[in-house]
């Protein structure tokens, strides 16, 4: 049976790996919130005291850390992937650029060890029901080892190429539509407040008509809350359009919508609503436009 190593226990961590559990694989998280850690022991699986000690004698070591700054913290300074068998794989399923997960490939090749790149879509919920959307880039032969793995994560897992770095590309575009969307959900709702519409009627028409969107859809509702549940930060998309652009300008790639839509993120965190929901750009628009 394959030995798992979970390093990254939060929102969608813990119930990943506690799908993991449940599909008969032996896993092994650390996290550095004993929360995390009991709650993978709940779900049957093993703590371990260091990202190090979850690594040891493990065939695959998923990393659903937050950035590839920590995915390298985990890797060459925790001690992780020396830890790892040899020929091991490293699933590398955070939200990183693409150049950053080409330079941890090369370290983790000349280490005897495998990387395979394979971001996630799908969120909490995505997680937690096992329906995650996962782009893995690597070897058509390291795509077979882990394929059993991502089968009991998602049902939705593509191989998208044989180089790592090109899962992260697909995420970085998925990335760029959804934070665009976003943005341009949260404009239209604001333009319509200029005029006093009812932003409920308004959602009911634009949901049935062919301005619609999974976005429209699930940010849509959470815009007419004044405090909604976060599932996706705002400082997320801070982070993931700031991704977007470093990659269109490594690529010279002209993206001015998602420059615009990263400002308008940006401008709700510097406002204060960084941890808030990601719908809540929409307070942004409301401040610039007077909308109260």
């Amino acid at each position: 049976m394959t030995r798992v190593a979970f390093v990254g226990l939060g929102a969608m961590g813990v119930p990943m790996s506690s799908n993991l559990v449940k599909k008969g694989f032996t896993v092994t998280g650390f996290d550095l919130s004993a929360n995390a850690l009991n709650a993978l022991e709940n779900a049957g699986g093993r703590r371990a005291g260091t990202a190090e000690e979850a690594a040891t004698g493990a065939d695959v070591l998923i990393l659903m850390v937050v950035n590839a700054a920590q995915a390298e913290a985990v890797l060459f300074e925790g001690g992780a992937l020396e830890a790892l068998q040899p020929d091991g794989v490293i699933a590398l399923m955070a939200t990183c650029p693409p150049a950053a997960v080409e330079a941890i490939e090369e370290r983790v090749r000349k280490a005897g060890r495998r990387l395979i790149d394979a971001p996630v879509s799908g969120g909490v919920a995505g997680a937690t029901a096992a329906t995650l959307t996962i782009m893995a880039a690597g070897s058509r032969d390291t795509f077979g080892v882990v394929k059993p793995i991502f089968d009991a994560l998602g049902d939705k897992v593509f191989h998208v190429g044989e180089r790592p770095g090109q899962g992260a590309m697909v995420k970085t575009v998925n990335q760029l539509l959804c934070g665009v969307h976003i943005a341009v959900v949260a404009e239209a709702f604001a333009l319509a407040s200029k005029v006093g519409v009812d932003l409920k009627i308004l959602l009911e028409i634009m949901s049935g008509s062919a301005a619609s969107s999974w976005m429209l859809k699930d940010r849509g509702p959470r815009m007419l809350q004044s405090d909604p549940e976060v599932t996706s930060a705002v400082d997320i998309f801070v982070k993931d359009l700031g991704i977007v652009l470093d990659a269109g300008r490594a690529t010279k790639a002209a993206l001015p919508l998602a420059a615009a839509a990263h400002q308008m993120f940006l401008a709700a965190s510097g406002r204060g609503d960084g941890n808030a929901d990601d719908s809540q750009v929409i307070r942004t628009y409301f401040a610039l436009d007077g909308v109260k």
